[in-house]
């Protein structure tokens, strides 16, 4: 006899449970195929439920095949395909990020200046109220547009219509807009060595990639005979820190003219300590041929996914016949906070307070290294941008095996051989981001690394 605990839930009547039970015994083999059922009275008298719930199940596995009716006789269970019944599977544990004792790959996040975004958090919501809740204009609101337009003419030396910059949640987002908006018949050159994660969208993007390999000036214009477009960053490369001289610019945007593309990633070049911040090399482009992007998530925290581009008229144009029905991915009332923030000058006094806060992070680092009792080993070479320099090393170790003892030791760090897509041999130098460095463990970490030289 037919045995269950049936028991009320929510939402699910006994009929329904019935049910389950009995395919749920089918399907694991419990009842075999033509082994007879009990009848509706009988199994209803056994399970102290009405005649009504036990019929109702019945009908419900016999119209799903699970077993079949003969007159007169009763119910009988049909041959299906059973399944292995397998135990309860366990709940996904979240994975526990590794604590370091040194983490010189991860960004830092300190001196955001909370007091004033959320002043002006409230002031937007107090100012707009449910206007934030309206559609959003597919490039960014006009506010925060403008508000870029004057920042870049103050800091870039970049003349640019707000009409041509497009606000979007996060460079990838832009990225992958570009793709659709130049084609994916086109050819993408990017760094060699170079972020690698660039790489990784272009192709997810369905677009041919090649690799643009570069000297002590930058991209060689020699290797892009095949590509159509080249993504580099003319300001501060990473990993190795270059800053293309404006003669291998000219070349570049001498290349550009014959139809091509420059998409001119500025990530990071707002810190530069040893001067301003070179020019970008839109304000050279006289073609229409430089796509300028950029971001805030590095600036001010990377969880702020604002970031914008700059399209030549032309392409602009093109854009809005072709992908204008893209909606804008980031809310209005960030923009809003974001425009205030840039037009009132907070964010350049923030920048400039970062600055003098990193220059004396790496300052301190510099020293230790130039003080520790392995110093002669170290290299340290740099360009004044950016928040990384290149730590070169004396060791007979390969790249591999230093960063593999270094991280064994707790000391995260990658090494430049890494960045190389299409491989390099060993070149003992180590890429130092130092924007995540907590300076209270930087004298524990050069004792392991002492030992491990």
């Amino acid at each position: 006899m037919l045995t269950y605990e049936l028991k009320k839930s929510p939402g699910v009547p006994l009929y329904e449970a019935l049910y389950r039970c009995i395919r749920g015994d089918i399907l694991s083999g419990s009842l075999n195929p033509g082994e007879k059922l009990p009848s509706k009275r009988t199994l209803a008298q056994n399970l102290e439920v009405s005649r009504i719930t036990v019929e109702t199940a019945y009908n419900q596995l016999l119209s799903e095949g699970y077993i079949r009716s003969q007159e007169k006789v009763g119910y009988f269970v049909e041959a299906v395909e059973r399944r292995v019944q397998s135990l309860p599977s366990q709940p996904l544990q979240a994975a526990v990020p590794r604590e370091y004792l040194l983490d010189l790959t991860a960004n830092g996040t300190e001196q955001f200046p909370f007091s004033v975004w959320s002043r002006l958090q409230r002031e937007v919501m107090l100012d707009y109220g449910e206007a934030l809740l309206l559609p959003l204009p597919n490039r960014g609101i006009p506010e925060l547009r403008q508000a870029i337009a004057d920042h870049l003419a103050a800091f870039r030396g970049m003349h640019v219509d707000p009409d041509n910059i497009l606000i979007g949640a996060g460079t990838d987002f832009l990225y992958n807009l570009l793709i659709q908006l130049l084609g994916r018949d086109k050819t993408y050159a990017v760094e060699e060595p170079g972020y690698d994660k660039i790489r990784k969208i272009y192709a997810a993007g369905g677009v041919r990639c090649v690799s643009a390999p570069m000297d002590s000036r930058g991209v060689v214009p020699e290797s892009l005979r095949d590509a159509d477009v080249l993504h580099f960053s003319p300001s501060h490369h990473f990993p190795t820190g270059l800053v293309t001289p404006v003669s291998r610019r000219t070349e570049l945007l001498d290349w550009a003219k014959a139809g091509k593309w420059i998409i001119e990633d500025d990530y990071d070049s707002e810190f530069r300590f040893d001067a301003h911040p070179k020019p970008a090399m839109q304000s050279l482009d006289s073609s229409g041929r430089v796509i300028y992007m950029n971001t805030f998530s590095k600036s001010l925290a990377p969880s702020i996914r604002i970031s914008y581009m700059v399209l030549p008229t032309g392409l602009m144009e093109q854009f809005q016949a072709q992908l204008g029905f893209y909606s804008c991915t980031v809310p209005s009332f960030e923009q809003y906070t974001l425009a205030r923030f840039l037009s009132r000058g907070y964010f350049e006094k923030h920048i400039n307070r970062m600055r003098k806060f990193y220059r004396n992070r790496r300052n301190t680092l510099v020293a230790s290294l130039e003080a520790c009792a392995f110093s002669s080993r170290l290299t340290i070479q740099e360009q004044d941008a950016g928040l990384h320099f290149l730590l070169k090393v004396d060791t007979f170790l390969s790249d591999h095996a230093l960063t593999e003892r270094l991280e064994t030791a707790g000391i995260r760090v990658k090494a430049l051989s890494e960045y190389y897509h299409d491989g390099a041999e060993d070149q003992h130098c180590l890429v130092v981001n130092y924007s995540g460095l907590k300076e209270e463990q930087l004298q524990k970490a050069l004792v392991v690394l002492k030992n491990i030289m």
